[in-house]
């Protein structure tokens, strides 16, 4: 399974960005999808993420501002940031957990986006 990422950029804070991730690949379903982040010196932490169901978790430092969301047809998941801070400053990875042809299960990881936020 093949993650393609997409959307990052340079932002003003208090600014928004659309982040989008397609999935490729033998897919028969895909579970979850979601996003991490990683900053400079720093751990990968969970963004948020969505079940083929459309459940959502956040983390605490995106809930009232992110909203992620999935287009089952597409196999693709988005990520709306809004009231960008610096300290959103990262490198964003989409991360999917899929089923494919033949039966096994994978979890794939994308290349990462860059999001910059200036003050």
């Amino acid at each position: 399974v093949q993650l393609q990422a997409s959307g990052g950029g340079l932002v003003q804070a208090g600014g928004s960005l659309r982040l989008s991730c397609t999935a490729s690949g033998s897919i028969f379903s895909i579970n979850f999808m979601g996003w991490y982040r990683q900053a400079p010196g720093k751990q990968r932490e969970l963004v948020a993420s969505i079940t083929s169901g459309g459940s959502t978790n956040y983390a605490d430092s995106a809930k009232g501002r992110f909203t992620i969301s999935r287009d089952n047809a597409k196999n693709t998941v988005y990520l709306q940031m809004n009231s960008l801070k610096p300290e959103d400053t990262a490198v964003y990875y989409c991360n999917a957990g899929a089923t494919v042809l033949g039966g096994r299960y994978y979890t794939s990881w994308g290349q990462g986006t860059l999001v910059t936020v200036s003050s």
